[in-house]
């Protein structure tokens, strides 16, 4: 009886403490404020392999003007090249396609993408397009953020 009565109070000073953890970490990351960017195709062209991404903007804010950098891995999983690619703006709630024609670069050749970076991201607090940032690919190359 004397150990109940002495762990209620710390079990109920445990739980207020976690729920407020909780509450403080919900309102730093708004639940659903994501930037969707899906790998959609790749496909060879007269000057490399053309590229097509299908972006998303369901952070808080529209972007005015953003940029990824991605790093592009070879079959022996190691980098080939990092590229920094303009998106432009992606309004609030809106689907967007960009394509982007990647001079010598073999489609085969690709194994993985990766996003490593957004050294533009105008419209968001600040942080917010990679904190938010979620990836995926349609086709078997993987695509990760």
């Amino acid at each position: 009886m004397l150990m109940r009565k002495t762990l209620g109070p710390l079990c109920a000073g445990v739980f207020a403490f976690s729920a407020n953890v909780g509450l403080a970490q919900d309102a730093a990351a708004p639940a659903g404020a994501t930037l969707n960017v899906e790998l959609n195709a790749l496909a060879p062209s007269q000057k490399g392999c053309m590229m097509t991404f299908v972006a998303e903007n369901n952070l808080e804010a529209p972007v005015n003007k953003i940029s990824f950098e991605l790093a592009f891995f070879n079959g022996k999983n190691t980098v080939d090249r990092i590229t920094v690619l303009d998106f432009r703006d992606l309004p609030l709630g809106k689907k967007r396609v960009r394509q982007f024609d990647m001079p010598n670069v073999k489609c085969e050749d690709v194994s993985r993408i990766l996003i490593n970076d957004t050294p533009v991201c105008d419209g968001p607090a600040a942080g917010a397009c990679m904190k938010g940032l979620v990836t995926r690919s349609q086709i078997s190359v993987p695509f990760e953020g």
